[in-house]
């Protein structure tokens, strides 16, 4: 079925990331999905590892300029775009000092948790959210993958709620067995400041626990990775969103 508007948010893509199933994962479907006639877009963060030399990144000036407020503090979008290497495919970054700069993704030296996940995911979701609104783009399929992608429905079913710009687009989540790690406990404060409450999660706020939350706000579960963790695994087979097991590449195409 082409002439669909697909939408791909992610935390992780081949080239940018290598070496891991959900940025192969994500290439390929993004690149099947485009190459049989749909219009398809690519949203994930710009980590500080992934060369803007290399990869041809630019600033896209009519997007960026936007302010994102988390926990009563703007935080300036800034947002870069990229094509495939070797492909017309378009892959846009969320950029932003504060957030994305550093080289490592998701913890430090000593491998502790960066204090700051929480606001990241939250800064990359409203981010992704604003950018898609600016670029009058209003896509029929969102399809996340990562876990910072999963605070993008949890915001599009409460605070973006009386929005109307993605009522008709079908959101699916896939799982990925990522390495969990917690997050700030004032996180719960920080969504409050977006009248978001009442969260399971937030009772015990880790990267899983907010993934396994989201499953609650989509169209459909899909198994990304074919063997899932117990605790990814009791949520999938608990959920009661529509959901498919592994679906291969060559496949994906039905799953819209």
């Amino acid at each position: 079925m082409p002439n669909q508007k697909i939408l791909y948010i992610t935390t992780e893509m081949y080239p940018y990331q290598e070496d891991t199933n959900m940025a192969a994962v994500v290439n390929k479907m993004a690149l099947k999905m485009h190459n049989e006639g749909n219009d398809v877009r690519v949203f994930m963060p710009r980590f500080g590892q992934i060369s803007e030399r290399k990869f041809q990144l630019h600033e896209v000036i009519r997007l960026s300029g936007m302010n994102i407020i988390i926990n009563d503090l703007d935080q300036p979008l800034i947002i870069k775009v990229a094509s495939l290497p070797g492909e017309r495919l378009q892959v846009y970054f969320i950029d932003n000092e504060e957030y994305f700069k550093r080289k490592q993704y998701y913890v430090d030296d000593e491998g502790n948790p960066f204090d700051d996940n929480d606001e990241r995911a939250i800064f990359f979701a409203r981010g992704v959210i604003e950018t898609i609104k600016k670029l009058n783009w209003v896509p029929d399929v969102i399809h996340l993958n990562g876990w910072m992608s999963s605070f993008v429905p949890i915001y599009l079913k409460t605070y973006y709620e009386s929005d109307t710009y993605f009522k008709d687009a079908k959101i699916v989540l896939s799982l990925y067995n990522e390495k969990d790690a917690n997050l700030d406990k004032k996180i719960s404060e920080k969504l409050a400041f977006d009248n978001i409450s009442g969260l399971k999660a937030l009772d015990n706020p880790t990267i899983k626990n907010f993934v396994i939350e989201s499953m609650n706000y989509v169209n459909m579960v899909v198994k990304g990775d074919e063997f899932l963790d117990e605790d990814l695994d009791k949520g999938f087979n608990e959920t009661t969103a529509p959901k498919s097991e592994y679906v291969d590449v060559d496949s994906i195409n039905q799953l819209y």
